[in-house]
């Protein structure tokens, strides 16, 4: 007996080398670490608080590795999982997701709304000198569901690609394609503008 528990040995699986844990995990770490830390900034505004957040996230993934394979979309479980864990967090520091109350949050929405502004811009030029200071954008960008508004901070203000995001989100290119189109339709009708088809970021 070693007298360590399931938590202890995780945390070892990812501080010795890589043959304590399968190839898969590593390729599956290295492949969101990145994403879900970044995200978790936007929500929590605060780098340790997430870097630690986003490795324990991955500490339990370790820990429960046989039943996140089991998934039929590992991906989405694990999506899920870290959002979950994010949403204890600010409950815990008395606050709601998506919370403008964080700079973090808000640089996030402005890097968002910026390149919609732009697409408003461009059709409807005389309509957007009116949302200039993009605070009517910001305020309807926070009132999106959920799915909405992770794939918009995905994209416009983390600057992740449509294939990038749908891998993250653990959904198929497909959703995040239709659920941004959703997005926008929803911010358009919220500032009285009409859009345009929307582009994709097609690799």
């Amino acid at each position: 007996m070693t007298g360590q528990g399931p938590g202890d040995r995780a945390e070892r699986a990812l501080q010795e080398p890589s043959d304590v844990m399968p190839p898969v995990f590593w390729a599956f770490h290295e492949l969101y670490h990145h994403a879900y830390f970044e995200y978790t900034c936007v929500q929590l505004g605060d780098q340790v608080a997430a870097d630690q957040l986003v490795d324990t996230t991955f500490v339990f993934l370790a820990v429960i590795w046989r039943q996140v394979t089991a998934q039929e979309n590992p991906e989405a479980f694990a999506w899920t999982l870290l959002k979950e864990r994010v949403a204890g967090e600010l409950g815990t520091r008395g606050r709601e997701a998506a919370a403008l109350e964080t700079l973090a949050f808000e640089r996030a929405i402005r890097a968002a709304c910026d390149p919609i502004l732009d697409n408003f811009r461009q059709d409807f030029c005389a309509q957007v000198t009116e949302l200039e200071d993009g605070l009517g954008l910001y305020a309807a960008m926070a009132r999106l569901p959920e799915r909405q508004f992770d794939v918009m901070v995905l994209q416009f203000a983390l600057g992740f690609p449509t294939r990038r995001t749908a891998l993250v989100m653990g959904v198929c290119e497909a959703t995040v394609r239709s659920t941004r189109r959703a997005a926008k339709r929803r911010l358009a009708a919220e500032l009285g503008l009409a859009i345009g088809e929307d582009g994709d970021d097609e690799e």
